[in-house]
């Protein structure tokens, strides 16, 4: 697989496919990651202020407003761990939550039987917009950098699309760090972390190629 990376003067993504040895819902989240959900739980990766700024600053580049309710994913799990409302729900979303938390970077993931090549990280089109949950709400990507397949963006580093999510049956996941060159080489840590939690599932993770 290719993935192609639109100019960003502040991105410094770090893109992966992992294969799971059975669908998700056949699979339980070891303990010791769900424990990482807790905001005073070790890691080897540490939010901070200045990560949660430079996270904002990728996304303000194409003229988004990460605020309010537009802000990056990762703000929305501190508030959901601080709540105890921060829940487990399959191995491949507790991971991505526990790594998003203490990094403090957003980070996506899709499902790759739901989603089709080509794949491109760039800047949203002015009208293009997304249903990001069951409800069918939905989100305006004008100027958000986001991850598009075939049929259009598909996640990014606020709210990932309905349609790619993952789900009991999902074996393949693609997922997207959305990492910022401001912080040098943090992108590259949060991902060796990231890649440890999932071999603790039983998976195979592979870095993909971009261009």
């Amino acid at each position: 697989m290719e993935l192609h990376i639109d100019d960003h003067p502040l991105l410094d993504a770090v893109v992966f496919v992992t294969e799971f040895a059975r669908p998700l819902g056949e699979i339980e989240t070891p303990t010791r990651i769900l424990e990482l959900f807790a905001l005073d739980a070790v890691a080897p990766v540490q939010r901070s202020d200045d990560i949660r700024a430079a996270s904002r600053n990728i996304l303000r580049h194409g003229g988004y407003k990460p605020t309010g309710r537009g802000k990056p994913a990762s703000e929305y799990l501190v508030k959901a761990s601080e709540s105890g409302t921060l829940e487990s729900i399959n191995p491949a979303v507790d991971v991505l939550n526990a790594v998003s938390l203490h990094s403090g970077i957003p980070i996506s993931v899709v499902d790759l039987n739901l989603a089709s090549e080509p794949f491109r990280i760039g800047i949203a089109g002015d009208d293009a917009s997304y249903v990001f949950n069951p409800s069918g709400q939905e989100i305006g990507l004008k100027g958000l950098l986001s991850l598009h397949d075939a049929q259009g963006p598909c996640a990014n580093g606020v709210k990932d699309c309905q349609r790619t999510k993952t789900n009991a049956e999902t074996t393949h996941t693609l997922s997207v760090i959305w990492g910022t060159n401001a912080l040098d080489g943090y992108s590259r840590a949060v991902f060796d972390w990231y890649r440890d939690l999932l071999v603790e599932c039983g998976a195979t993770v592979n870095q993909v190629h971009t261009s």
